[in-house]
């Protein structure tokens, strides 16, 4: 099993259908779920799922959490968008890895996926504050850019 970080591929193609709106007011909700070392993700994974993912903990439940701060912008002739840090409380927590996915999408996908994150090694929280740190809102560090 392996976590490879990725912009999902399926994502690319649905940013041509309109599928993924990232409006700051009345955009998606895009959730980011927590996984274990046993899960495989990678470019090719297109949807949500429960398998692999870390058990609820503290606030940490399935399908993991809401992210918040979506603000899609340019510099120069890159487009990106970023959220803010996202923090699971009172939790036990083993995760390798995340998988960022939209919860509304515009068309008839279910739950599809935007980007898969991989921590490098497992990181972990026992009964304490497990927190996903995104890297800084510019054109070459956001955790969504398209150049």
């Amino acid at each position: 099993m392996a976590i490879t970080q990725a912009m999902c591929t399926s994502f690319k193609d649905q940013i041509l259908e309109g599928v993924h709106d990232f409006r700051s007011s009345g955009g998606d909700t895009f959730k980011l779920a927590l996984y274990t070392s046993s899960a495989t993700l990678d470019a090719t994974t297109t949807t949500y799922s429960a398998t692999n993912e870390v058990g609820n903990s503290g606030s940490y439940s399935a399908g993991g959490g809401t992210l918040t701060n979506i603000s899609p912008t340019t510099s120069g002739t890159t487009a990106f968008t970023d959220f803010d840090d996202i923090s699971f409380t009172s939790a036990t927590i083993t995760a390798r890895g995340a998988l960022i996915y939209n919860t509304t999408p515009a068309h008839t996908y279910t739950n599809p996926t935007v980007v898969v994150l991989d921590f490098g090694s497992d990181k972990s929280s026992s009964a304490g504050t497990f927190t996903i740190q995104f890297p800084a809102a510019t054109a070459s560090d956001a955790i969504i850019r398209i150049s």
